[in-house]
């Protein structure tokens, strides 16, 4: 249940950010946080992650659906007894159902955090999006640790 209160914590963090900007400032504009390294930029994507396959709705509702049935459904039936692994998809669900909300309801995803380090700008992104990275940052964790348990547990074998 806990993995669950988290994707929903995500998604009312990433909703009530999203609404702030929407309300409170114009589109392209930024307000300093920390001076040439971190704004925050009102922007607009109708495209996935760093603006790609812009204008394709259908391509990112139909997918979002997918992805959150398969969390969900993984959550349940194979990840029942893995804390990293459930929190990794509890992350990834609430991600995916923030910026799905955003292309149901406004027809692009807001985006608004904006880094940037020495000359580069990295593309301006959400807390959904945030949450997304962290969930599969975890999820290929998981990956090696169970990989490599796998890898000793089969050495162990053939030694004794």
């Amino acid at each position: 249940m806990y993995y669950y209160l988290l994707a929903l914590l995500v998604l009312g963090l990433d909703q009530v950010t999203k609404w702030w900007i929407v309300k409170n400032m114009n589109y392209g504009q930024s307000i300093t946080v920390i001076e040439n390294v971190f704004y925050i930029t009102s922007h607009r994507n109708r495209g996935a992650a760093f603006g790609i396959l812009q204008n394709q709705m259908w391509f990112f509702i139909i997918i979002t659906i997918a992805v959150i049935a398969a969390v969900i459904y993984y959550m349940q039936k194979h990840a029942k007894h893995q804390p990293l692994l459930r929190t990794a998809l509890g992350l990834v669900l609430g991600g995916a159902t923030g910026n799905f909300l955003d292309r149901i309801i406004r027809k692009e995803v807001v985006d608004f955090l904006d880094v940037k380090i020495s000359s580069y700008n990295y593309p301006i992104f959400n807390v959904a999006d945030s949450a997304l990275v962290v969930g599969v940052i975890l999820i290929f964790i998981q990956t090696l640790m169970e990989s490599k348990n796998k890898k000793e547990n089969m050495n162990g074998a053939h030694r004794g």
